[in-house]
């Protein structure tokens, strides 16, 4: 009698499974996970499968590392791809690789491909181990589930619907604070923002930054949650970011490490040397054409390295400056004009100290009047030109569409050389009776 009780029992669970999938979804998350093992030991892959996709990904990994393993690989055979890697992807590392292993080989490389995201992307960034909340839960059953959540921590709580796409959110002092009855859907608000699996480093990084969130929610093409991007991945993001921006702007690539080989080094940075190669005969191309005025004054060789040195240091201040305002979102492309016009008469005020100290210095050394009003004129006009190039060069870059920190400070030095250069040497043809 017992044994046909047990048999009916398990015909009953079948058809509910099966059938109802939804409903029986909920009620596997509303018990304890000893209570849901329980009730789906016994099943076969078709009674479960249907209700894998509706569970919350944290239940659905904890019931199924309890299933014995050729129901373990049936249901994984039934499961949409992308349903497997999710559910795949909420497990410890020991029980994914388990579970892997006993999968059809073809099936699990396909399924170790879609959990392997490329590198500096969301996927890479995202803690697949969450928590799941569902609107109608209340507040008591919410905390409660946050107390046994194996170590996982939080500050903000998302929501899911039967389907497992994201709905809303709420913050953990704020569940803390609520009624034990409350439903969380009255708690909720609306999401501050998401990011794509295969969105780009830069990206997380900017949302983070715009929106100063503390975890941010990873989503599939399909809008369902995949996982959270913690406080430290994105501090690390920010920090990794900002060290390849630093590299870039001299040409190097956000690949390269200290310890890369040198072939690797070699082919990242050989192009943007060959292009600087090509900038600097510009540069020398302009004292080229002065060959005659210098041949006549040679001061001019021993001074024409201030004037560039001084051009250069003030176009990097700005170039800094304005780099900062665009990655913070300071400013836009759209206040091109009074970022130039502010950098502008940074380096009119800039450049007419600077010129007055050196102009008395080049007084005590030559005793030339000549020589104090080409070096103190051209210095001015060369730190305003290289303060304008400084807060045009990133701008010009992201209204093209580029990335403002590519390779920026050799477009820079090459423009302020040419403008030192030339308004150095040109001040100076002109005022030679003076020399």
């Amino acid at each position: 009698m017992g044994t046909d009780l047990n048999a009916v029992i398990k015909r009953i669970n079948h058809r509910y499974l099966s059938e109802i999938p939804g409903s029986a979804a909920r009620n596997l998350e509303e018990m304890s996970l000893k209570s849901a093992i329980e009730q789906i030991r016994h099943q076969s892959a078709d009674a479960l499968a249907p209700v894998w996709p509706l569970l919350g990904v944290d239940r659905a990994a904890d019931l199924h590392c309890a299933l014995p393993e050729t129901i373990s690989s049936e249901v994984m055979n039934q499961l949409l791809p992308t349903e497997a890697a999710r559910v795949l992807g909420a497990m410890d590392d020991e029980d994914r690789e388990r579970v892997l292993n006993a999968l059809d080989p073809s099936l699990g490389t396909q399924l170790r491909g879609l959990m392997s995201y490329p590198d500096s992307t969301a996927g890479r960034l995202m803690d697949t181990r969450q928590l799941t909340f569902r609107p109608d839960m209340t507040a008591a059953t919410a905390l409660e589930r946050v107390r046994g959540g194996h170590g996982r921590t939080l500050s903000t709580l998302f929501l899911v619907d039967s389907n497992n796409h994201l709905i809303g959110q709420l913050g953990l002092q704020q569940l803390a604070l609520a009624q034990p009855e409350t439903r969380l859907r009255d708690l909720a608000k609306s999401v501050v923002a998401v990011v794509r699996a295969t969105d780009p480093r830069e990206d997380v990084v900017k949302t983070a930054d715009k929106f100063r969130l503390s975890e941010l929610p990873v989503l599939d093409v399909n809008g369902k949650m995949l996982g959270l991007i913690r406080h430290d991945r994105l501090v690390d993001a920010l920090q990794a970011e900002a060290a390849a921006d630093i590299g870039s702007m001299v040409g190097v690539s956000p690949q390269e490490r200290a310890l890369s080989t040198p072939w690797f080094s070699v082919r990242k940075r050989l192009p943007w040397l060959q292009i600087n190669l090509l900038t600097a005969f510009l540069a020398a191309a302009v004292v080229g054409a002065f060959e005659s005025t210098i041949a006549q004054f040679t001061a001019l060789a021993v001074l024409l390295p201030v004037v560039a040195g001084q051009s250069g240091n003030a176009g990097a201040q700005a170039l800094a400056v304005t780099m900062r305002g665009l990655a913070l979102r300071e400013v836009t492309t759209r206040q091109w004009f009074a970022v130039a016009s502010k950098e502008i008469g940074v380096g009119l005020l800039n450049g007419i100290a600077v010129a007055l100290t050196c102009g008395l210095a080049v007084w005590v050394w030559s005793k030339s009047i000549g020589l104090v009003l080409v070096i103190s004129s051209s210095m001015v006009l060369a730190m305003i030109a290289a303060g304008f190039a400084g807060a045009a060069v990133p701008m010009v870059l992201t209204r093209l569409g580029q990335d403002p920190a590519q390779s920026s400070s050799i477009i820079l030095t090459t423009v302020t050389d040419i403008a030192g250069f030339s308004a150095f040497l040109g001040i100076a043809t002109a005022l030679s009776t003076m020399l």
